[in-house]
């Protein structure tokens, strides 16, 4: 039977991240199986307009920048219309993909209409903090996201390893959505020995890539530390990154023997991936971590901890190679390891190819609809709740009506 969703998030294409694709590729298996997708988001930009399609309607809120992160903002508290939206024509489901301000907001909204409510774990904010040199803030980070996640009747865990970490945790109900990979777009026949020869290599030179946003939580030195010594046994190998963020400027300045390849989206990131050799990816904070899965897909060695995607796909010396989650060492050694076998990097990859084929997005989209089925069905602790005022500190004071176009009055 077909469902209508209320998908809240702070994310989504075109803004680039691992959570607006996954979010993009969701809503488009949703329509796809015939369900009704009502996408609540705060504008990206002044121009914004609210788009609208077969089974699919966008409400567009209000939004501020999230500092640090460029092009990415945080939607404002809301409940007050998205009450009265909902009351209007009530979803079958809310879903609550991002922990802002926003997605709080309609955790309280949907609460007290009595709507069927579920969220995603996307990111590990509480392990973010420390990179910002906010670790005292890693127990309150925590502690709200588990009172935010609990909420609801379930939540999504990309990983295994993650939701048996979050049900450990105390978070209630969590089950797994995995993650899937387009093969097609991501694929060894996308290399290109012309952009090779621009980044200054060899065709038989090693080109080790890294892809994803360069911010103090992706374990940058770690990276440089690694290519560094994988430069004294390979001198003829070439660090391409792959990406932005805060931390560009100051490693261009520092770091001139590096190809800083800039944002990339598309078939040109895909490009980008096949025209590599090697993978390395030393992020301890990832939920998921798109990049692995996409690197494999392209047909490169991937070396990266034993978590997350990786610790779910690789099988270490066959598809890939792991080292154990903050053995920074011995993460080290396995790049090395690498490095004193080029011959086996063509092997692994056309093994972890193989591997990526097998994350099909269509029974990832099936099991995604069958989960937030199973949550409509359930029955609401909260029917009747619609008569209680949505007041609080974060609930919207203002009371913004939407308008008629899916945008929101200020």
């Amino acid at each position: 039977m077909p469902l209508r969703v209320a998908l809240v998030t702070e994310t989504y294409p075109p803004e680039v991240n691992g959570v607006a694709m996954t979010l993009g590729r969701m809503v488009s298996g949703l329509r796809k199986r015939g369900h009704h997708v009502q996408l609540i988001r705060p504008r990206q930009h002044v121009g914004d307009r609210a788009a609208h399609g077969r089974q699919f309607e966008e409400v567009l809120l209000r939004g501020l920048p999230i500092p640090g992160y460029a092009g990415l903002h945080f939607g404002l508290p809301a409940a007050g219309a998205l009450a009265r939206l909902w009351r209007a024509e009530r979803p079958d489901v809310v879903h609550v993909a991002t922990e802002g301000p926003l997605g709080w907001s309609a955790m309280r909204a949907a609460t007290r209409l009595g709507l069927p409510l579920c969220s995603d774990f996307h990111t590990n904010f509480d392990h973010y903090s420390r990179h910002y040199g906010l670790g005292w803030l890693d127990r309150a980070v925590g502690a709200y996201l588990r009172r935010f996640h609990n909420r609801g009747a379930a939540t999504f865990a990309p990983s295994r390893e993650l939701a048996a970490r979050l049900a450990h945790e105390g978070y209630r109900g969590v089950d797994v959505i995995a993650r899937g990979v387009d093969c097609e777009l991501f694929s060894p026949a996308r290399r290109n020995a012309e952009l090779r020869h621009r980044w200054g290599v060899a065709a038989a030179s090693p080109v080790v890539l890294s892809v994803g946003r360069l911010a103090p939580e992706k374990n940058l030195p770690l990276l440089l530390q690694a290519f560094d010594a994988f430069a004294e046994r390979r001198p003829d190998a070439r660090l391409v990154l792959v990406g932005d963020g805060p931390m560009r400027k100051r490693l261009e300045r520092e770091r001139p023997d590096v190809v800083f390849a800039g944002l990339r989206r598309g078939v040109d990131l895909a490009t980008h991936y096949a025209s590599g050799d090697i993978f390395l990816f030393p992020s301890q904070t990832e939920t998921y971590g798109n990049v692995t899965l996409e690197a494999m897909a392209s047909g490169l060695a991937v070396v990266a901890f034993d978590y997350a995607a990786a610790g779910e796909l690789i099988r270490p010396g066959q598809n890939g190679l792991l080292a154990p989650f903050g053995n920074a060492p011995e993460w080290i050694r396995q790049c090395l390891r690498v490095a004193d076998d080029i011959p086996s990097v063509a092997e692994l990859g056309r093994a972890a190819r193989v591997s990526a084929m097998r994350q099909d997005w269509a029974r990832i989209h099936d099991a995604f609809a069958a989960a937030l089925a199973a949550v409509a069905r359930r029955p609401s602790a909260q029917a009747g709740a619609a008569v209680l005022p949505l007041d609080g500190a974060m609930g919207d004071r203002r009371g913004r009506t939407p308008r008629s176009d899916g945008s929101a009055l200020p």
